[in-house]
């Protein structure tokens, strides 16, 4: 692991372990550990700058958050989102999202579909200025930002709770494959349709589009990971 990142801010206003695990989470679900990325607790707390002790502690907390695990040789590394992981947080999404709408249609408010719109936009100018690693990550907070804000306008807090709770296991998902191919994340077309049907309170077009739309993005994603998988087996096998 060559750790030449810029190292996260340390906050002494928390415990020491509480601000190593915000850092080394951060640093998971932006990408800057990518997903497959071997920790070492020596180079960890070098990085830091502090104690093996707070590493180990946070890396213990990450692991529950299901965001480190422990390879074969028992060495630790960024966790990473197999095919059929892939495949079922996609279908927990599918289950949850098509109630999302449903009750959006029925509760949103004028300010909450004003916002919804805003992301349609700012996705849409984006890809309009062309692709770029910083506009991938941009796109890529628009995208949760934008079925979040249809869960709130649910008025379902529960939906809201369980959704986010499935959003950060994609979190991994989303940094594993937009990496590799940023062309999986098309949401400029797909959002202005469920955009539209909410606004126009059109329950059966939004319940359908949701389902075009994660149908989609499931099969974009599920190819990606298959195809990367199998760049790397050759390798592998020689």
């Amino acid at each position: 692991m060559s750790l030449t990142l810029a190292v996260p801010p340390i906050q002494r206003s928390k415990s020491l372990h509480e601000q190593t695990y915000e850092a080394l989470r951060t640093s998971i679900l932006s990408g800057d550990l990518p997903p497959g990325e071997r920790l070492v607790e020596t180079q960890l707390a070098q990085w830091l700058q502090v104690s093996r002790t707070p590493i180990r502690e946070a890396i213990r907390q990450l692991q529950k958050d299901g965001l480190v695990t422990v390879d074969g040789m028992g060495s630790l590394q960024v966790a990473s989102i197999s095919v059929a992981d892939a495949a079922q947080l996609y279908d927990c999404r599918l289950a949850l999202e098509q109630l999302s709408v449903a009750q959006a249609c029925e509760h949103a408010t004028a300010n909450q579909l004003r916002q919804l719109e805003g992301y349609v936009l700012q996705a849409e100018q984006l890809m309009r200025d062309g692709p770029s690693d910083l506009k991938v990550m941009q796109l890529l907070d628009i995208d949760y930002g934008f079925h979040r804000l249809i869960a709130e306008s649910s008025g379902n807090r529960w939906l809201v709770t369980l959704l986010d709770q499935v959003f950060d296991k994609m979190i991994l998902l989303r940094v594993q494959t937009t990496r590799h191919n940023p062309e999986v994340l098309e949401i400029r077309i797909e959002h202005r349709q469920i955009y539209e049907a909410i606004a126009e309170r059109q329950t059966d077009v939004a319940f359908e589009a949701i389902q075009s739309h994660l149908h989609a993005s499931r099969s974009r994603v599920v190819s990606d990971l298959q195809q990367q998988i199998s760049q790397v087996q050759p390798d592998s096998e020689g």
